[in-house]
């Protein structure tokens, strides 16, 4: 794929399909979290489109929302080669994440330490690059679908 960002290659009227979005991503990673979403909570991803330009744009264009009881469990935006993923730990669920996040890799620690809670929690902003990252979101996103 050339290097067109994701926004620009599918506009507000032109919805991506799976394919497409796992197409643009091109990594395992992906495939690896839809899948488990789908078998561990019996969620498909419902596709939203944001014109939010927040971070030069890194958060335009369409991405995929898994629900579970009417809660987000994650938003993921693709990029090429890797995703972002987005997922609120509630301020009930603050005291299960701060057990989580010592067994976490660093950049999760850092990241989970840097990200200031506000009023419904901490949102973080996961950039899924390897199998470690993976694995710390898949344990944040189990304390979050818990009801």
């Amino acid at each position: 794929m050339n290097n067109l960002l994701w926004h620009e290659l599918y506009g507000k009227e032109n919805e991506p399909s799976e394919n497409q979005i796992s197409g643009f991503i091109n990594s395992p990673l992906w495939d690896d979290l839809n899948g488990w979403l789908k078998r561990e909570y019996h969620t498909q991803p419902k596709m939203f489109y944001s014109g939010c330009s927040m971070g030069n744009g890194n958060w335009m264009g369409w991405n995929a929302k898994y629900k579970k009881s009417g809660k987000v469990l994650c938003s993921i935006y693709p990029k090429q080669g890797y995703f972002s993923a987005l997922l609120n730990i509630g301020s009930k669920q603050e005291a299960e994440a701060d057990a989580l996040i010592p067994l976490c890799t660093g950049y999760i620690q850092d990241l989970y330490r840097n990200t200031q809670s506000g009023y419904n929690g901490k949102s973080l902003a996961v950039q899924v690059t390897d199998e470690s990252i993976l694995r710390d979101l898949k344990n944040l996103i189990s304390i979050r679908a818990k009801t």
